[in-house]
């Protein structure tokens, strides 16, 4: 039986860890007090992280992420840089996690968890299509 990745998010400030796998920076501004060599980044997506409006205007309150959530995905429905990280995630997955890191405090009300459940719709979709699936959902 082969070993089955998954897409997590995880705090950037959280300790690095060997199951992340390929670790993806998803904000679009460098978070606080990270140093770049310390990060152990293999790639950072800014161009995938809410526009600059958006990020403003959610400002991390729980009470406006369903706006915030449909929104964000609006824009990743149309950057086609989105769809191109989502095959090269499926690409990563054969062989690791993707581990997608965010610097906010709120674990659950964030754009790495919205970035996440994109992703793994988009390749969901590419599943139904007929290709294999290689990932967990957790």
């Amino acid at each position: 039986m082969s070993r089955m990745y998954t897409i997590r998010t995880k705090r950037i400030y959280t300790a690095v860890d060997t199951g992340d796998g390929y670790r993806v920076l998803a904000d679009r501004l460098w978070p606080r007090g990270i140093k770049k060599e310390a990060s152990a980044l293999d790639c950072w997506i800014r161009e995938l992280a809410p526009s600059t409006e958006l990020r403003k205007s959610f400002a991390h309150d729980a009470g406006r992420f369903a706006a915030f959530r449909a929104a964000y995905r609006a824009e990743l429905d149309g950057n086609p840089a989105a769809l191109a990280f989502a095959r090269s995630c499926v690409t990563e997955l054969q062989s690791r996690n993707v581990t997608l890191l965010y610097a906010a405090k709120d674990e659950t009300f964030n754009n790495a968890s919205v970035l996440r459940e994109w992703l793994m719709q988009q390749i969901e979709r590419g599943n139904r299509s007929g290709a294999k699936s290689v990932f967990l959902f957790v």
